[in-house]
């Protein structure tokens, strides 16, 4: 297979060591400012758009072998020695990947709120609400999130979505993400990218304990492929940085004083 890799969009902070973040599904390096900004006070911070998301490139292909690949070309021509690497939701997918496929690259993993495991469609109705709008046709980015407001009751998850509209010159909006080929591409984003493959340098999961995306059991799975892990839980859902961004940033930093 031929993965053809292409050119992220990123911002950088601070300086010092490289660390590099991975937004989730629907997000973007943007996400992650107040993060990356107190990270940038001890690390050089990338946070990065995926492909099809941000700022960055759109294409047709959407796995997690090509976004993988994708990093993988990030982390050689732009950051250019071993980096950290931060993902969350589809983005520590993405960074499981990178870890397991080019382990020479990343000095160490960090895994918010995801299991290496299959897990079930379900975003599906945040999916087709999206694809519904007719974005086009929107006056305001209010009247966005009233039709939203109809199939995604909360707020905060409304607020996080529309942050990918865009206004157009001409008027309404568009989506700067590439929602047909993320639609198209869902059973991939929710399938289990590991194979048989695993990684054995350091790495610390991050999970809220209110989230739903890690289940009793799921220690066994992760042993499976990270052999050198820790857990540690913060009282957050699933959006654990931003639930809880000076606990999440102490977390790193001290992950950091294990391994060295």
């Amino acid at each position: 297979i031929v993965l053809l890799s292409m050119e992220l969009f990123y911002r950088k902070y601070g300086t010092g060591k490289p660390l590099v973040i991975l937004h989730g599904l629907f997000g973007s390096g943007d996400n992650w400012m107040t993060q990356a900004r107190m990270l940038g006070e001890h690390y050089a911070v990338y946070a990065v758009d995926l492909r099809n998301h941000g700022s960055s490139p759109h294409a047709d292909k959407f796995s997690y072998a090509e976004m993988a690949e994708d990093v993988r070309l990030f982390l050689t021509e732009k950051v250019g020695e071993p980096a950290i690497l931060i993902g969350h939701s589809m983005g520590g997918k993405v960074a499981m990947k990178v870890a397991v496929m080019y382990p020479d690259l990343i000095t160490r993993l960090i895994v918010v709120d995801i299991v290496p495991k299959a897990y079930p469609l379900n975003h599906q109705h945040i999916i087709d609400a999206l694809c519904a709008m007719e974005t086009e046709k929107l006056s305001s980015r209010q009247e966005a999130d009233e039709i939203l407001s109809k199939s995604v009751t909360e707020p905060e998850v409304r607020q996080f979505l529309l942050k990918n509209l865009s206004r157009n010159p001409a008027g309404g909006f568009s989506w700067k993400m590439n929602l047909s080929v993320i639609a198209a591409n869902r059973n991939e984003i929710f399938s289990d990218p590991m194979h048989d493959l695993f990684y054995n340098g350091p790495v610390l999961f991050v999970f809220g304990s209110r989230s739903d995306y890690y289940q009793t059991g799921d220690a066994k799975k992760i042993g499976l492929h990270f052999p050198y892990h820790q857990i540690e839980f913060l009282e957050t859902g699933h959006w654990v940085q931003a639930e809880k961004p000076v606990e999440f940033v102490q977390l790193v930093l001290r992950s950091e004083e294990h391994t060295s």
